[in-house]
C-alpha cells in the first residue's frame, strides 16, 4: 500500500536522514521524503499503515524536532 503525506521539514539534509531511517523500518518497502514538495511517500508491506506512521513521526522528531507529518 502506498500513501502520501504532507510534511514540514526544514532542510534537505534532515529530509535525507529521515528517509534513510524510515527505509530501515520493518514493514517499509520504500520511503521517500521530498524536501522541495514537502511530501512523504510510504510504500508499506505487511504492517498496519497507522503503526508505521506513528514510528515515522517519532523518527522525524528525533532528526529535527520541528518536523511535522500530517495524516
Amino acid at each position: 500500500m502506498r500513501k502520501t503525506y504532507k510534511m514540514e521539514v526544514d532542510c534537505a539534509t534532515c529530509a535525507s536522514k529521515i528517509e534513510d531511517a524510515l527505509n530501515k523500518l520493518d514493514g517499509v518497502k520504500e520511503a521517500r521524503v521530498n524536501f522541495m514538495t514537502q511530501k512523504l511517500i510510504l510504500d508499506i508491506e505487511g504492517k498496519d499503515i497507522d503503526t508505521i506512521l506513528v514510528e515515522a513521526k517519532k523518527i522525524a522528531k528525533k532528526v529535527d524536532r520541528d518536523t511535522e507529518i500530517y495524516a
